[in-house]
Protein backbone atom coordinates (compact mmCIF):
# COMPACT_ATOMS: atom_id res chain seq x y z
CA UNK A 1 0.00 0.00 0.00
CA UNK A 2 1.31 3.23 -0.95
CA UNK A 3 1.15 5.99 2.02
CA UNK A 4 1.45 9.86 2.07
CA UNK A 5 5.04 10.00 2.59
CA UNK A 6 6.05 7.99 -0.78
CA UNK A 7 4.98 10.57 -2.75
CA UNK A 8 5.42 14.01 -0.58
CA UNK A 9 8.38 16.11 -2.11
CA UNK A 10 11.18 17.47 0.38
CA UNK A 11 11.98 20.81 0.22
CA UNK A 12 15.86 21.56 -0.28
CA UNK A 13 15.98 25.05 0.89
CA UNK A 14 18.90 27.94 0.37
CA UNK A 15 21.47 27.45 3.21
CA UNK A 16 23.70 30.08 4.81
CA UNK A 17 26.97 29.12 3.06
CA UNK A 18 28.77 32.22 4.03
CA UNK A 19 28.44 33.59 7.76
CA UNK A 20 25.26 35.18 8.13
CA UNK A 21 25.04 36.17 4.46
CA UNK A 22 21.10 36.71 3.57
CA UNK A 23 21.04 36.26 -0.07
CA UNK A 24 22.33 34.08 -3.02
CA UNK A 25 22.41 33.99 -6.78
CA UNK A 26 22.00 30.63 -8.68
CA UNK A 27 24.50 30.43 -11.30
CA UNK A 28 24.34 27.13 -12.83
CA UNK A 29 21.88 24.11 -12.22
CA UNK A 30 23.38 20.68 -12.54
CA UNK A 31 19.74 18.83 -12.55
CA UNK A 32 16.46 19.28 -13.91
CA UNK A 33 13.06 17.78 -13.14
CA UNK A 34 12.86 14.46 -13.27
CA UNK A 35 16.60 13.53 -12.59
CA UNK A 36 17.29 10.85 -9.89
CA UNK A 37 19.75 12.52 -7.03
CA UNK A 38 21.54 10.75 -4.51
CA UNK A 39 22.21 11.87 -1.26
CA UNK A 40 25.66 14.65 -1.20
CA UNK A 41 25.18 14.74 -5.06
CA UNK A 42 25.71 19.15 -6.25
CA UNK A 43 22.49 20.14 -7.49
CA UNK A 44 23.33 24.18 -8.53
CA UNK A 45 26.24 26.14 -8.09
CA UNK A 46 25.35 29.51 -6.16
CA UNK A 47 27.30 32.69 -5.53
CA UNK A 48 26.97 34.83 -2.16
CA UNK A 49 28.39 38.07 -1.49
CA UNK A 50 31.95 36.70 -0.93
CA UNK A 51 32.45 33.46 -2.92
CA UNK A 52 30.84 30.98 -5.52
CA UNK A 53 30.26 27.04 -3.69
CA UNK A 54 28.30 24.06 -5.17
CA UNK A 55 25.41 22.86 -3.52
CA UNK A 56 24.80 19.41 -2.46
CA UNK A 57 21.38 17.45 -1.71
CA UNK A 58 21.04 15.69 1.58
CA UNK A 59 18.65 13.08 0.19
CA UNK A 60 18.23 10.28 -2.61
CA UNK A 61 15.00 11.09 -4.40
CA UNK A 62 13.93 12.17 -8.15
CA UNK A 63 13.82 16.13 -8.69
CA UNK A 64 10.08 17.13 -9.19
CA UNK A 65 10.70 20.82 -9.66
CA UNK A 66 13.11 23.68 -10.06
CA UNK A 67 11.80 26.89 -8.11
CA UNK A 68 14.21 29.32 -9.49
CA UNK A 69 15.80 30.00 -12.92
CA UNK A 70 19.24 30.14 -13.16
CA UNK A 71 20.49 34.52 -12.76
CA UNK A 72 17.91 34.41 -9.52
CA UNK A 73 18.91 36.09 -6.54
CA UNK A 74 16.86 33.63 -3.56
CA UNK A 75 17.12 34.58 -0.19
CA UNK A 76 18.39 32.41 3.11
CA UNK A 77 16.04 29.81 3.99
CA UNK A 78 13.60 29.64 0.93
CA UNK A 79 12.66 26.74 -1.18
CA UNK A 80 15.27 26.41 -4.22
CA UNK A 81 14.50 22.70 -5.45
CA UNK A 82 11.99 19.87 -4.54
CA UNK A 83 12.96 16.06 -4.51
CA UNK A 84 10.42 13.25 -4.38
CA UNK A 85 11.55 10.86 -1.58
CA UNK A 86 9.94 7.71 -1.38
CA UNK A 87 11.53 5.47 1.44
CA UNK A 88 13.66 3.03 -0.60
CA UNK A 89 11.76 3.07 -3.14
CA UNK A 90 14.21 5.03 -5.55
CA UNK A 91 17.14 2.25 -4.93
CA UNK A 92 15.32 -0.14 -5.91
CA UNK A 93 12.63 1.51 -8.90
CA UNK A 94 14.83 2.34 -12.65
CA UNK A 95 15.85 6.04 -12.88
CA UNK A 96 13.56 6.70 -15.48
CA UNK A 97 10.36 5.98 -13.35
CA UNK A 98 9.96 8.34 -10.83
CA UNK A 99 9.39 7.50 -6.86
CA UNK A 100 5.30 8.20 -7.63
CA UNK A 101 4.69 6.03 -9.49
CA UNK A 102 7.13 3.02 -8.59
CA UNK A 103 5.11 -0.89 -8.05
CA UNK A 104 4.12 -1.47 -4.27
CA UNK A 105 6.00 -4.57 -5.17
CA UNK A 106 9.43 -2.87 -6.02
CA UNK A 107 9.24 -1.23 -2.93
CA UNK A 108 8.81 -4.19 -0.71
CA UNK A 109 11.15 -6.31 -2.36
CA UNK A 110 14.86 -5.16 -1.47
CA UNK A 111 16.13 -8.53 -1.90
CA UNK A 112 16.21 -8.16 -5.81
CA UNK A 113 19.19 -5.75 -6.23
CA UNK A 114 21.29 -6.68 -3.91
CA UNK A 115 22.71 -9.04 -6.51
CA UNK A 116 23.17 -5.72 -9.19
CA UNK A 117 26.13 -4.42 -7.07
CA UNK A 118 28.18 -7.38 -8.01
CA UNK A 119 29.30 -5.99 -11.13
CA UNK A 120 30.09 -3.01 -10.17
CA UNK A 121 32.53 -3.95 -7.84
CA UNK A 122 34.40 -5.71 -10.92
CA UNK A 123 35.05 -2.45 -12.51
CA UNK A 124 36.89 -3.11 -16.14
CA UNK A 125 38.68 0.31 -15.80
CA UNK A 126 39.98 3.04 -13.15
CA UNK A 127 40.59 6.40 -14.19
CA UNK A 128 42.64 9.01 -12.09
CA UNK A 129 41.40 10.78 -8.85
CA UNK A 130 40.95 14.32 -9.32
CA UNK A 131 39.95 17.09 -6.94
CA UNK A 132 36.24 17.57 -6.68
CA UNK A 133 35.51 14.51 -9.05
CA UNK A 134 36.15 11.02 -6.80
CA UNK A 135 36.78 7.55 -8.98
CA UNK A 136 35.17 7.53 -12.35
CA UNK A 137 33.60 4.46 -13.58
CA UNK A 138 33.48 3.04 -17.33
CA UNK A 139 29.81 1.97 -16.16
CA UNK A 140 26.56 4.22 -15.13
CA UNK A 141 26.07 2.14 -12.05
CA UNK A 142 27.40 2.91 -8.59
CA UNK A 143 29.87 0.98 -6.45
CA UNK A 144 28.30 0.12 -2.87
CA UNK A 145 29.36 2.49 0.14
CA UNK A 146 31.12 1.27 3.04
CA UNK A 147 28.82 -0.17 5.92
CA UNK A 148 26.03 -0.24 3.76
CA UNK A 149 24.32 -3.31 2.98
CA UNK A 150 24.34 -4.09 -0.62
CA UNK A 151 20.37 -4.09 -1.14
CA UNK A 152 20.37 -0.37 0.19
CA UNK A 153 22.62 0.85 -2.90
CA UNK A 154 20.87 1.66 -6.14
CA UNK A 155 21.73 -0.28 -9.55
CA UNK A 156 21.70 2.57 -11.45
CA UNK A 157 21.63 5.86 -12.30
CA UNK A 158 21.11 8.72 -14.54
CA UNK A 159 23.85 10.90 -12.48
CA UNK A 160 26.81 9.49 -11.48
CA UNK A 161 27.32 9.28 -6.99
CA UNK A 162 28.55 12.07 -5.40
CA UNK A 163 30.02 12.15 -2.03
CA UNK A 164 28.64 14.23 0.73
CA UNK A 165 31.00 16.70 1.41
CA UNK A 166 31.91 20.17 0.62
CA UNK A 167 33.88 20.49 -2.35
CA UNK A 168 32.90 17.77 -4.29
CA UNK A 169 31.15 18.64 -7.37
CA UNK A 170 30.80 16.83 -10.46
CA UNK A 171 31.12 17.79 -14.58
CA UNK A 172 27.79 18.12 -16.00
CA UNK A 173 26.79 19.10 -19.16
CA UNK A 174 24.46 22.15 -19.91
CA UNK A 175 21.20 19.91 -19.43
CA UNK A 176 22.03 18.40 -16.62
CA UNK A 177 23.23 14.82 -17.84
CA UNK A 178 26.26 13.11 -18.08
CA UNK A 179 27.89 13.62 -21.54
CA UNK A 180 27.53 10.56 -22.94
CA UNK A 181 26.59 8.68 -20.52
CA UNK A 182 29.93 9.91 -19.20
CA UNK A 183 31.26 12.82 -17.41
CA UNK A 184 34.24 14.81 -18.60
CA UNK A 185 36.90 14.72 -16.76
CA UNK A 186 38.50 18.20 -15.57
CA UNK A 187 40.13 19.83 -12.65
CA UNK A 188 37.78 22.79 -10.96
CA UNK A 189 39.80 25.46 -12.19
CA UNK A 190 39.42 24.27 -15.70
CA UNK A 191 35.77 23.84 -15.07
CA UNK A 192 35.30 27.15 -14.28
CA UNK A 193 37.72 28.43 -17.59
CA UNK A 194 35.02 26.81 -19.57
CA UNK A 195 31.65 28.21 -17.61
CA UNK A 196 33.35 31.73 -17.90
CA UNK A 197 34.21 31.09 -21.58
CA UNK A 198 31.09 29.94 -22.29
CA UNK A 199 32.35 25.79 -23.41
CA UNK A 200 30.59 22.79 -23.25
CA UNK A 201 33.30 20.47 -21.78
CA UNK A 202 31.40 17.17 -23.29
CA UNK A 203 32.32 18.65 -27.12
CA UNK A 204 36.12 19.15 -26.28
CA UNK A 205 38.41 16.24 -27.26
CA UNK A 206 41.00 16.04 -24.34
CA UNK A 207 44.55 15.80 -24.19
CA UNK A 208 45.68 15.42 -20.85
CA UNK A 209 46.88 12.19 -19.12
CA UNK A 210 43.72 9.57 -19.10
CA UNK A 211 41.28 11.80 -21.18
CA UNK A 212 41.54 14.68 -18.31
CA UNK A 213 40.71 18.33 -19.69
CA UNK A 214 43.11 20.80 -19.86
CA UNK A 215 43.43 25.01 -19.73
CA UNK A 216 44.55 24.25 -23.23
CA UNK A 217 41.77 22.32 -24.84
CA UNK A 218 39.57 24.64 -23.33
CA UNK A 219 41.22 27.34 -24.98
CA UNK A 220 41.44 25.82 -27.96
CA UNK A 221 38.09 25.43 -28.27
CA UNK A 222 37.52 28.67 -28.62
CA UNK A 223 40.21 29.87 -30.19
CA UNK A 224 38.75 29.29 -33.74
CA UNK A 225 35.98 32.49 -33.80
CA UNK A 226 39.07 34.32 -33.15
CA UNK A 227 41.04 33.78 -35.63
CA UNK A 228 39.14 36.22 -38.19
CA UNK A 229 39.84 39.04 -36.09
CA UNK A 230 43.67 39.26 -37.25
CA UNK A 231 42.47 38.68 -41.03
CA UNK A 232 39.94 41.75 -40.76
CA UNK A 233 42.71 43.78 -39.70
CA UNK A 234 45.60 42.75 -41.90
CA UNK A 235 44.79 45.46 -44.58
CA UNK A 236 45.02 47.94 -42.40
CA UNK A 237 48.25 47.37 -40.66
CA UNK A 238 49.46 46.83 -44.27
CA UNK A 239 48.34 49.80 -45.99
CA UNK A 240 48.60 52.52 -43.53
CA UNK A 241 47.19 55.75 -46.09
CA UNK A 242 44.86 57.91 -44.70
CA UNK A 243 41.92 56.76 -46.38
CA UNK A 244 42.34 53.15 -45.23
CA UNK A 245 42.18 54.35 -41.35
CA UNK A 246 38.47 55.40 -41.55
CA UNK A 247 37.48 52.49 -43.33
CA UNK A 248 39.60 50.08 -40.04
CA UNK A 249 38.12 52.16 -37.31
CA UNK A 250 34.48 52.17 -38.39
CA UNK A 251 33.46 48.28 -37.52
CA UNK A 252 35.09 48.25 -34.78
CA UNK A 253 32.52 49.41 -32.07
CA UNK A 254 30.17 47.34 -34.00
CA UNK A 255 32.21 44.19 -33.21
CA UNK A 256 32.85 45.17 -30.16
CA UNK A 257 29.15 46.10 -28.64
CA UNK A 258 26.75 44.13 -31.50
CA UNK A 259 25.64 47.77 -32.69
CA UNK A 260 24.38 48.61 -29.02
CA UNK A 261 25.32 52.00 -27.59
CA UNK A 262 25.05 51.10 -23.90
CA UNK A 263 25.51 47.69 -21.96
CA UNK A 264 23.82 46.77 -18.31
CA UNK A 265 25.38 44.76 -15.77
CA UNK A 266 23.55 43.51 -13.23
CA UNK A 267 25.05 44.56 -9.68
CA UNK A 268 24.92 41.28 -8.29
CA UNK A 269 26.99 38.27 -5.70
CA UNK A 270 30.67 39.54 -4.81
CA UNK A 271 30.53 42.85 -6.40
CA UNK A 272 27.05 43.71 -4.88
CA UNK A 273 28.99 43.50 -1.42
CA UNK A 274 31.43 45.37 -2.83
CA UNK A 275 30.09 48.21 -3.25
CA UNK A 276 28.36 48.15 -0.17
CA UNK A 277 31.10 47.50 1.61
CA UNK A 278 33.15 50.54 0.25
CA UNK A 279 30.14 52.94 0.54
CA UNK A 280 29.75 52.35 4.16
CA UNK A 281 33.28 52.20 4.56
CA UNK A 282 33.79 55.65 2.77
CA UNK A 283 30.97 57.60 4.69
CA UNK A 284 31.41 55.83 7.96
CA UNK A 285 35.31 55.93 8.88
CA UNK A 286 36.92 59.46 8.15
CA UNK A 287 40.21 58.56 5.68
CA UNK A 288 42.91 60.26 6.09
CA UNK A 289 45.94 59.02 3.38
CA UNK A 290 49.70 59.77 3.60
CA UNK A 291 51.99 59.01 1.10
CA UNK A 292 55.97 58.70 0.52
CA UNK A 293 58.87 57.77 -1.87
CA UNK A 294 61.52 55.50 -1.18
CA UNK A 295 64.43 54.07 -3.29
CA UNK A 296 63.80 50.29 -3.21
CA UNK A 297 66.52 49.34 -5.11
CA UNK A 298 68.28 47.39 -2.26
CA UNK A 299 64.74 45.47 -1.81
CA UNK A 300 64.64 44.18 -5.58
CA UNK A 301 68.24 43.26 -4.71
CA UNK A 302 67.60 40.92 -2.29
CA UNK A 303 64.46 39.86 -4.08
CA UNK A 304 66.20 37.88 -6.59
CA UNK A 305 69.35 36.62 -3.77
CA UNK A 306 66.06 35.06 -1.85
CA UNK A 307 64.84 32.98 -5.50
CA UNK A 308 68.41 31.57 -5.25
CA UNK A 309 68.09 30.10 -1.58
CA UNK A 310 67.40 26.91 -0.94
CA UNK A 311 64.80 27.78 2.34
CA UNK A 312 62.52 29.62 -0.29
CA UNK A 313 62.99 27.15 -3.49
CA UNK A 314 59.51 26.46 -5.37
CA UNK A 315 58.09 29.56 -3.24
CA UNK A 316 56.40 32.43 -4.48
CA UNK A 317 59.25 35.37 -3.76
CA UNK A 318 58.49 38.54 -5.24
CA UNK A 319 58.76 42.22 -3.83
CA UNK A 320 55.06 41.90 -2.44
CA UNK A 321 56.61 39.63 0.37
CA UNK A 322 59.00 41.78 1.42
CA UNK A 323 56.54 44.72 1.82
CA UNK A 324 54.40 42.40 3.50
CA UNK A 325 56.98 41.50 6.16
CA UNK A 326 58.12 45.12 6.38
CA UNK A 327 54.34 45.42 6.77
CA UNK A 328 54.52 43.04 9.65
CA UNK A 329 57.40 44.48 11.30
CA UNK A 330 56.44 48.30 11.34
CA UNK A 331 53.18 46.97 13.26
CA UNK A 332 54.99 45.01 16.02
CA UNK A 333 56.73 48.35 16.78
CA UNK A 334 53.48 50.46 16.75
CA UNK A 335 50.95 47.97 17.76
CA UNK A 336 48.13 50.50 18.11
CA UNK A 337 48.08 50.67 14.12
CA UNK A 338 46.36 47.14 14.13
CA UNK A 339 42.42 48.16 15.31
CA UNK A 340 38.93 48.56 14.75
CA UNK A 341 36.25 50.49 15.50
CA UNK A 342 33.38 49.26 17.54
CA UNK A 343 30.66 51.65 17.21
CA UNK A 344 28.48 49.86 19.52
CA UNK A 345 30.33 50.17 22.54
CA UNK A 346 32.46 53.41 21.71
CA UNK A 347 35.84 51.41 22.35
CA UNK A 348 39.13 51.17 19.97
CA UNK A 349 40.29 47.19 20.01
CA UNK A 350 43.36 46.98 19.24
CA UNK A 351 44.20 43.14 18.15
CA UNK A 352 47.15 41.59 19.13
CA UNK A 353 47.22 39.17 16.43
CA UNK A 354 47.65 40.54 12.09
CA UNK A 355 45.29 38.83 9.72
CA UNK A 356 46.89 40.13 6.68
CA UNK A 357 44.14 40.82 3.72
CA UNK A 358 45.50 40.74 0.27
CA UNK A 359 43.46 42.74 -2.12
CA UNK A 360 42.54 40.50 -5.61
CA UNK A 361 41.28 41.02 -8.25
CA UNK A 362 39.13 38.91 -9.35
CA UNK A 363 36.54 37.88 -12.65
CA UNK A 364 33.93 37.73 -9.81
CA UNK A 365 35.14 41.35 -8.66
CA UNK A 366 37.58 42.28 -5.89
CA UNK A 367 37.89 40.10 -3.16
CA UNK A 368 40.45 40.50 0.15
CA UNK A 369 41.15 37.31 1.55
CA UNK A 370 43.76 37.33 4.44
CA UNK A 371 46.10 35.38 5.64
CA UNK A 372 45.74 34.59 9.39
CA UNK A 373 48.03 35.08 11.76
CA UNK A 374 50.79 36.55 9.84
CA UNK A 375 52.31 37.75 12.19
CA UNK A 376 53.65 34.69 13.12
CA UNK A 377 55.13 33.31 10.39
CA UNK A 378 58.51 32.77 9.17
CA UNK A 379 59.68 34.41 5.56
CA UNK A 380 59.10 31.50 3.93
CA UNK A 381 56.00 30.18 5.54
CA UNK A 382 54.58 33.99 4.53
CA UNK A 383 56.24 33.30 1.09
CA UNK A 384 53.98 29.75 0.91
CA UNK A 385 50.59 31.74 2.50
CA UNK A 386 50.74 34.37 -0.19
CA UNK A 387 51.47 31.96 -3.30
CA UNK A 388 48.47 29.94 -1.68
CA UNK A 389 46.32 32.97 -1.32
CA UNK A 390 47.05 34.35 -4.71
CA UNK A 391 46.53 31.20 -6.83
CA UNK A 392 43.41 29.84 -4.86
CA UNK A 393 41.46 33.75 -5.77
CA UNK A 394 42.58 33.43 -9.38
CA UNK A 395 41.41 30.04 -9.83
CA UNK A 396 37.84 31.49 -8.20
CA UNK A 397 37.96 29.36 -4.99
CA UNK A 398 38.76 31.32 -2.09
CA UNK A 399 35.98 30.21 1.21
CA UNK A 400 34.11 32.92 2.70
CA UNK A 401 35.71 31.93 5.69
CA UNK A 402 39.25 33.42 3.99
CA UNK A 403 37.96 36.60 3.92
CA UNK A 404 36.61 37.15 7.31
CA UNK A 405 38.97 38.53 10.27
CA UNK A 406 41.40 40.57 8.16
CA UNK A 407 43.07 43.52 10.32
CA UNK A 408 45.08 45.24 7.68
CA UNK A 409 45.05 45.13 4.24
CA UNK A 410 47.92 45.61 1.30
CA UNK A 411 46.55 46.22 -2.18
CA UNK A 412 48.83 46.53 -5.23
CA UNK A 413 48.34 48.62 -8.12
CA UNK A 414 51.77 48.99 -9.15
CA UNK A 415 50.80 45.83 -11.17
CA UNK A 416 48.71 47.83 -13.12
CA UNK A 417 51.60 50.66 -13.94
CA UNK A 418 49.86 52.95 -11.12
CA UNK A 419 52.05 54.83 -9.26
CA UNK A 420 50.08 55.45 -6.34
CA UNK A 421 46.40 55.80 -4.74
CA UNK A 422 43.72 56.74 -1.83
CA UNK A 423 42.78 53.14 -1.22
CA UNK A 424 39.60 52.85 0.62
CA UNK A 425 39.42 50.75 4.32
CA UNK A 426 38.38 47.46 4.38
CA UNK A 427 35.35 47.49 6.74
CA UNK A 428 36.26 46.88 10.13
CA UNK A 429 40.17 47.90 9.53
CA UNK A 430 41.85 50.76 10.60
CA UNK A 431 44.57 50.89 7.78
CA UNK A 432 45.30 49.87 4.28
CA UNK A 433 48.62 50.32 2.51
CA UNK A 434 48.71 50.95 -1.65
CA UNK A 435 51.84 50.19 -3.30
CA UNK A 436 52.72 51.79 -6.42
CA UNK A 437 54.49 49.85 -9.63
CA UNK A 438 58.42 50.22 -8.84
CA UNK A 439 60.77 51.77 -12.05
CA UNK A 440 64.02 53.17 -12.54
CA UNK A 441 63.96 56.65 -11.90
CA UNK A 442 66.86 59.45 -11.47
CA UNK A 443 67.80 59.91 -7.69
CA UNK A 444 69.84 61.28 -5.61
CA UNK A 445 72.20 57.98 -3.97
CA UNK A 446 75.47 59.03 -2.25
CA UNK A 447 75.36 62.58 -3.14
CA UNK A 448 74.80 61.84 -7.07
CA UNK A 449 71.64 61.44 -9.04
CA UNK A 450 72.11 57.86 -10.54
CA UNK A 451 69.15 55.84 -11.81
CA UNK A 452 67.36 53.74 -9.02
CA UNK A 453 64.30 51.44 -8.38
CA UNK A 454 61.56 53.89 -6.80
CA UNK A 455 58.10 53.17 -5.76
CA UNK A 456 55.47 55.37 -3.65
CA UNK A 457 53.38 54.16 -0.83
CA UNK A 458 50.34 55.08 0.29
CA UNK A 459 48.82 54.38 3.61
CA UNK A 460 44.98 55.82 4.40
CA UNK A 461 43.89 55.02 8.19
CA UNK A 462 40.81 55.35 9.76
CA UNK A 463 41.49 59.24 11.93
CA UNK A 464 38.93 58.41 14.72
CA UNK A 465 41.61 55.36 16.47
CA UNK A 466 44.79 56.00 14.07
CA UNK A 467 46.02 59.68 14.41
CA UNK A 468 48.81 61.83 12.22
CA UNK A 469 51.68 60.84 14.36
CA UNK A 470 50.73 57.33 14.31
CA UNK A 471 50.37 56.97 10.72
CA UNK A 472 53.22 58.56 9.99
CA UNK A 473 55.34 56.16 12.18
CA UNK A 474 54.13 53.07 10.65
CA UNK A 475 54.18 54.35 6.87
CA UNK A 476 58.04 55.89 7.63
CA UNK A 477 59.11 52.54 9.36
CA UNK A 478 57.58 50.74 6.32
CA UNK A 479 59.68 52.92 4.02
CA UNK A 480 62.68 52.39 6.12
CA UNK A 481 63.21 48.85 5.88
CA UNK A 482 62.58 48.94 2.09
CA UNK A 483 65.27 51.22 1.39
CA UNK A 484 67.50 49.23 4.09
CA UNK A 485 66.45 45.71 4.04
CA UNK A 486 68.68 44.81 6.70
CA UNK A 487 66.18 46.53 9.35
CA UNK A 488 63.95 43.29 8.67
CA UNK A 489 66.69 41.75 10.89
CA UNK A 490 67.57 44.53 13.30
CA UNK A 491 63.87 45.81 13.92
CA UNK A 492 62.43 41.99 14.40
Amino acid sequence: MTTMTDTSPREFKMPDVGEGLTEAEILKWYVQPGDTVTDGQVVCEVETAKAAVELPIPYDGVVRALHFPEGTTVDVGTSIIAVDVAGGAPASAPASVPAATAAPAEAAAPARPAAKPEPVAKKPERKPVLVGYGVAESSTKRRPRKGVPAAAVPAEDTLYAATAIQGVQGELNGHGHAAGGQRPLAKPPVRKLAKDLGVDLATITPSGPDGVITREDVHAAVAPPKAPEPVAQAPVAQAPVTQAAPAASAPAPVASYDGARETRIPVKGVRKATAAAMVGSAFTAPHVTEFVTVDVTRTMKLVEELKQDKELAGLRVNPLLLIAKALLVAIRRHPDINASWDEAAQEIVVKHYVNLGIAAATPRGLIVPNIKDAHAKTLPQLAESLGELVSTAKEGRTSPAAMQGGTVTITNVGVFGIDTGTPILNPGESAILAVGSIKPQPWVHKGKVKPRQVTTLALSFDHRLVDGELGSKVLADVAAILEQPKRLITWA
